[in-house]
Order: C-alpha cells, then structure tokens, then sequence
C-alpha cells in the first residue's frame, strides 16, 4: 500500500476514537463495562487459572476501595504496589483509582537500597506488597520510608510479615462504592518510575487522563478487533499496564503470565486465540522456527525495534502484520505505524504521530529541522505526564515550552514516518566524528551468530573515544567460532570504517531494565578500565 492508504487509515482512525466516550474517570469505565459485560472474563491469570470477570472486577475493586478509604487512603494519598503479576496489582491499581489516590508501582526485583530510594522519594505512606519480597520489610524499616506496619497488605500467604492479609482486606469492604470527594480524569493517578539506565530512577506523574486516553488510541488506532490480549512484561512497566487496559477498551480479556518463557511462548498464542502479542528481535531470533507458527489467531504484533533482517520475516513466519510504535513513560504512545504502512515493513520506522500528539525533530536551540537531517525527537500534545515528581531542575532540562525533549536522535522522511538513530547520550565521539551506538548495535544483529549487542563509547587520549562491541552469541557459538576479526570483517563490509568496534567483549547474557533493555550503566559500573577483557582488534590482543 502507499503512504495515501497510511494517511486514510488515519483519518479513519481519529474518525473512530473521536466519535468513542473518553470517560470521567476509572471508576466510569469499570462501571461501564461491568454493565455491559457481566460473567465476561476480563482478566485471566492462566498460569495460576485465576479468572475476574468484568462484574467482579468492578466490585471487587469497590470493596477494596472501601476498605482503604477505612484504613486511612485518601484522595491524593500515595499507595505503592511491589508485587508480582497477580490479581493484587490489578485490583489495587483500579481501587486506588478509584478513590483517587495515587498508585506508586515498584520494581519488586530492585536490591534494598533501591527500594529505600523509590518509597522515600514517591512520599508513599500505603504498601501493597507480596511476601516473596523479603527485601520490601527490610526496606521499609528505613527511616526514610513513612509507612507503618498498620498501613501495609500483604498478599497470598502472610505468615509472619508485618500488614494485613490482603484477601481480609477485599472482603472486609462494601460495594457499591462512592468516594467522598469526586474524582476527575485530571487528577493524578500513577508515580511511575522510568528504568533508571542513567542515574536514579525518576517518577513520572500520569494523569487519570493520561491513562484513559492512551488506552482509548492504542485499542483503536490500528482499525483492529483486539480482544484477546498477550501480557507477559511486570506489570510495574508501561506497556502491560496499557495492554491491560486495551483489552477492557475492546470489550476482551487480558491474558497476563505471572513469568515469561520463551519455550511456552508459542503454545500460548495458540491455547488461548491470542490476536495481540509482543515480538522482539532477541525473543524472534531466541526461538527456533517451526512448521507451526504460522497456525495462530494473531490479529496483530508489535514488532519493537525490527528492522530489515527480521520484520518480513517475523509477518511471515507468524502469518500477522507486524508493526513498531515509540512510547516512553513520559508521553504514553506517540508514534504508531499503521497497518496499511505496508510500503515501510522492514524500513526501521516507528511510524506517524499519534492521535493527541504532535512531533517535531529539532536541533540544540530547538529549531525544527529540514526532513531527513538527525535531531532530537520532541513531543507535545494533551494527556502526557505532567513531569518528574520533586525534580524541578529535570523538567527544565526536559520540557522546551509546549514540547517534551526525549533525548532520542530521530530522522523524519518526506512522508513524515519517523526513525530513531541514536540517544542523545548515546552518541559516540571518534575523532571528530559522530556515531549513534544503535546504529553499529543493528549492523552486529545482522550477523547470524549474533542474538544481540551492546555498543559504548571507551575513553581514548588520540581519538576522544573508540567503539566497544559487547557481544551475546547464539546458543552454539563460542568466541573461537565467532572470533573478532569476523565480527570486524561482518562490520566493515556495512559501516564506515570509523564506526567499526575496536574491542569486542563476549557476554553471557545482559543486564537489563524492566523493559527488557539492555542496562548498559550495569555493564560498565564498577569498571575502571573498559578495556580489561576485551579484544583489541587495532593491536591484535586481548587485554
């Protein structure tokens, strides 16, 4: 199809959200759907065959939102979450919603000291937490954590940890529930911290508004049906929390693993007709192809950070259009790739500005510039987060009047499709020279040895830096099979010769943030020498 077919689709798109009710608030879009859809299973935790219904989803959470009004939550009071994928999260999420109080949701994998961090700078006075996370109790003995033992539920088995049981809790309220003060899409929802790759993690403040009108664009924006849905992320993230809420915008079911797993991947796509699922790169090329892929009822992928090597492939194998989009958890989802972009599969483009956002590429002073030049990616629109929480001097550096700078290097082509190059704080420095690590990252991807790789900047007194490679193999392949001199000739049949790696580390795996990406400050922190270990392929010898 051509871009007038891209352009169609649009419009057709705006046309279908435009006509759609944007909702007051949570609560009326619980209410909504429970009405409407009674005994339909909206959430289905099938690795532990825990089902909610739309009805139940809906009282439960009214329970539950009685119950912490009793327990002290208020409007505006902060609840952090450090749970697992579970019902837990779920009906937390949308009793505090509900009320009007502010979800915190933590990474439950962060060490003592991380967790100390992110309680005390969210101001959280409440905890929801699950027992299995027994640095969350040493945490909160901190004294720069405010939440008391009175102001804690625990899920599943208490034991002998401090709060109360959350099953207590839910049936110890009352349904129907009406909160005290009213509560306005334009309150504030949800303190969600960002990864954290560079420095301590920041708290986003998102909107009611924020979250309803995300949902409402990602559940129609493609012109699809989408009602069974594939969750396998931590619900502390972004994207499974909005999967969660496409499924209930399409009237569907959300189906959420408690873990992911590469090897039961596949089987659940088909034991439970999922139309919506997530497909990286790494989770493509990690699982072997089989005569059966293509026996599925997917509706649609999205297709993260595919490029040529693996985008047609992946439609084709999987019989599905596959598309990539860009979202931070600053902005929500701000480009999407349409459908009918069928002219751009394998391009490596994340597509046209959504509904409610506007995009522009600028340069340092914040000038728009020529389409086809690299600049910083900037966003603006209704619905985005309203800024870091207690970082006044962060949003000044992020905000440019109307405009959200994301310190991603972007191009935009003549139709006005939308290419990420590089981070700002990614750009490699050689000599005079710019290198956007992402890109020499793709080129060493292409090689069929390669699952993925890292690409930094190591300090050099002649050349400013020079190009480190960290390399994870394919299951089979040793440094002696992939040795770096073929990494370096599979490099420079592609890249200027000034962006080929002079070093090359072998990983055996990646640290990585709760997106799934590669943690590139974990691979370097502590380091003194990035050069220890690696292969230097200017002098010929390991260091």
């Amino acid at each position: 199809m051509t871009h007038e077919a891209s352009l169609k689709h649009i419009a057709a798109a705006q046309a279908r959200i435009d006509a759609l009710s944007m909702n007051a608030n949570f609560a009326e879009l619980l209410a909504e759907k429970a009405a409407a859809l009674g005994d339909k299973i909206a959430v289905d935790f099938f690795q532990t065959d825990e089902k909610i219904s739309y009805a139940d989803l809906h009282e439960q959470t009214d329970k539950l939102a009685d119950a912490l009004m009793r327990m002290g939550v208020r409007k505006g009071t902060h609840v952090a979450l450090v749970t697992p994928n579970s019902s837990g999260f779920v009906l937390s999420w949308f009793a505090i919603a509900k009320i009007g109080a502010v979800m915190v949701p933590v990474n439950p994998s962060y060490t003592v000291r991380e967790l100390i961090y992110v309680l005390s700078d969210s101001d959280a006075s409440f905890l929801v937490y699950d027992p299995m996370f027994a640095a969350v109790v040493e945490a909160v003995a901190d004294d720069s954590v405010n939440i008391s033992p009175e102001r804690m539920i625990v899920l599943g088995e208490k034991g002998d940890k401090p709060g109360h049981a959350f099953a207590e809790v839910v049936a110890s309220g009352r349904s129907p529930f009406v909160p005290p003060v009213s509560v306005q899409a334009s309150d504030l929802l949800s303190i969600q911290y960002t990864s954290g790759t560079t420095g301590s993690p920041k708290g986003c403040m998102q909107s009611q508004d924020y979250w309803l009108r995300l949902s409402l664009v990602a559940a129609n924006f493609q012109l699809l049906t989408l009602e069974n849905i594939l969750v396998t992320f931590p619900m502390f993230y972004l994207d499974p929390q909005l999967q969660l809420l496409m499924a209930l915008r399409g009237n569907g079911t959300a189906f959420i693993a408690a873990q992911h797993s590469l090897s039961k991947f596949r089987d659940w796509i088909r034991d439970y007709h999922i139309h919506v699922a997530t497909i990286t790169p790494p989770v493509f090329r990690a699982m072997p192809e089989t005569a059966e892929d293509g026996d599925n009822d997917l509706r649609y992928i999205s297709a993260f950070y595919h490029k040529e090597d693996t985008h047609a492939a992946l439609e084709k194998r999987f019989n599905c259009v596959g598309r990539d989009a860009f979202g931070m958890t600053e902005v929500g989802v701000a480009l999407y790739t349409p459908v009918a972009a069928t002219h751009k599969v394998g391009a490596g483009t994340v597509g046209l500005a959504a509904p409610y956002r506007e995009i522009m590429i600028a340069d340092e002073q914040g000038n728009e510039m020529p389409r086809g030049e690299a600049g910083e990616l900037c966003i603006a629109g209704d619905g985005l987060f309203w800024g870091y929480y207690k970082k006044p001097e962060a949003n000044r550096e992020s905000f440019r009047g109307k405009w959200f700078r994301t310190g991603d290097v972007a191009t935009m082509d003549a139709e006005g499709y939308v290419s990420i190059v590089g981070r700002l704080k990614e750009m490699i420095k050689r000599s005079g020279e710019n290198i956007a690590a992402i890109e020499v990252q793709e080129v060493l991807a292409e090689h069929e040895a390669i699952v993925e790789a890292a690409v930094i900047g190591v300090p050099d007194p002649m050349r400013n830096e020079e190009v480190k490679a960290y390399i994870l193999l394919a299951e089979g392949q040793t440094p002696e099979t992939v040795p770096p001199q073929a990494i370096q000739a599979h490099c420079l049949e592609r890249l200027s010769k000034f962006k080929v790696p002079r070093y090359i580390s072998y990983v055996d795996d990646f640290p990585r943030t709760p997106s799934n990406k590669i943690a590139k400050s974990k691979l370097t922190a502590g380091v003194d020498d990035l050069k220890k270990g690696a292969f230097d392929l200017l002098e010929n010898k390991a260091h």
